[in-house]
């Protein structure tokens, strides 16, 4: 940080960050919402699928019988989110990015995520 000639005491110029790690944060997030949304479409759709996802909720967390297969939705989530986040950032990190376009792509995968988890749109797959 640098102070400014003729800038107020105190005041400071600071370097711009690139704001590529934000959009990966946000843009992971989405990601993890809309998988959790494709995993509940599945599950409605296929005993077989229900099945698997509840196996893997029930390898690693305490109890899982009590919840059922949203246990193993959380973990596909969970596992999509962090995924996503990583690699976004590792991609994003140095960028500085426009924000408007991967705040609508974030923006739409949400709408998309939602459509995917209210009951009357699965309720017309099952």
């Amino acid at each position: 940080m640098v102070e400014k000639e003729g800038a107020p005491m105190g005041a400071r110029e600071t370097a711009q960050q690139p704001n590529g790690p934000i959009v990966a944060a946000f843009l992971s997030a989405t990601i993890g919402l809309f998988v959790l949304g494709l995993v509940q479409v599945g599950t409605v759709v296929s005993d077989t699928f229900k099945e698997r996802v509840f196996d893997l909720g029930k390898a690693w967390i305490p109890e899982a019988e009590g919840i059922g297969p949203y246990s193993g939705k959380e973990t596909l989530m969970l596992v999509a989110w962090i995924a996503s986040w990583v690699g976004l950032y590792f991609a994003l990190r140095h960028k500085d990015v426009a924000l408007r376009p991967w705040f609508g792509a974030a923006l739409a995968i949400l709408a998309v995520a939602a459509l995917l988890v209210w009951p009357p749109v699965w309720h017309l797959i099952e």
